[in-house]
């Protein structure tokens, strides 16, 4: 399945071929997952909640596979501080919502983040909507393959403090995986890579993917790593 249309950085292509073979239990999970398989949290079924999408960049770097990230910037009111994938609410620019606005909107936040390039960005796969309580966000994962790497950095300093990747091999590595656990009670994976706590929405997400990729490797989830109150 291939469609391309227009968007600011150059065509949104969303395709299969020439994948890496080790994206095909990635492309094999995204076919097959259900949302609550994802998360407990689901978009409202009155339809509300503010439409967004994130970028899940698969690239290979020196070590191998890799995930493209960034660190949000210390002083946002929402999720100040914290890693995550790149990505935002849907612009009326994007285009449909149930249709390719969530691919619209993954490569445009991630090029105004982080200077990607999105025509180096192949699309393969989205995954099911899920929904982020504390920001009242319906997130649309959406998958790529960085066929053509570019440089990428923080573009506005208000809004990123960094952009980095992580090897797959380190979010795997069980010396890396703990359980976050925020003071009101709540828990949930975490990985503790490239001088980051990743934990949250993104943590889990990277959680699920691991796991129905089958990439998963077992993991002491009694090791804890506490949260403080502006988590």
């Amino acid at each position: 399945m291939t469609r391309a249309s227009d968007t600011q950085g150059g065509p949104v292509t969303f395709s299969r071929e020439g994948l890496p073979d080790w994206l095909e239990p990635v492309v094999r999970a995204a076919e097959t997952v259900q949302p609550l398989q994802l998360s407990r949290f689901l978009p409202p079924e009155n339809g509300s909640g503010r439409q967004s999408a994130v970028l899940i960049l698969f690239g290979e770097g020196e070590r191998g596979p890799e995930l493209l990230l960034m660190e949000r910037a210390g002083s946002l009111r929402s999720h100040a501080g914290q890693p995550s994938f790149p990505g935002g609410a849907l612009d009326p620019e994007d285009g449909d919502p149930q249709g390719e606005g969530p691919l619209r909107a993954a490569l445009r936040e991630a090029e105004e983040e982080t200077g990607l390039d999105p025509s180096g960005v192949q699309l393969f796969g989205v995954l099911p909507r899920l929904y982020i309580p504390v920001s009242g966000f319906v997130v649309t994962p959406v998958l790529g393959w960085w066929r053509k790497p570019s440089p990428v950095g923080v573009v506005d300093p208000n809004e990123t403090a960094r952009v980095f990747t992580v090897p797959v091999a380190d979010l795997t590595d069980p010396a890396n995986r703990a359980t976050a656990v925020h003071p009101r009670g709540h828990s949930g994976p975490a990985f503790l890579v490239e001088s980051a706590l990743v934990w949250g929405f993104t943590a889990g997400v990277i959680d699920r993917l691991l796991h129905y990729a089958g990439w998963e490797r077992p993991w002491d989830r009694g090791k804890q790593v506490p949260l403080d109150w502006h988590a």
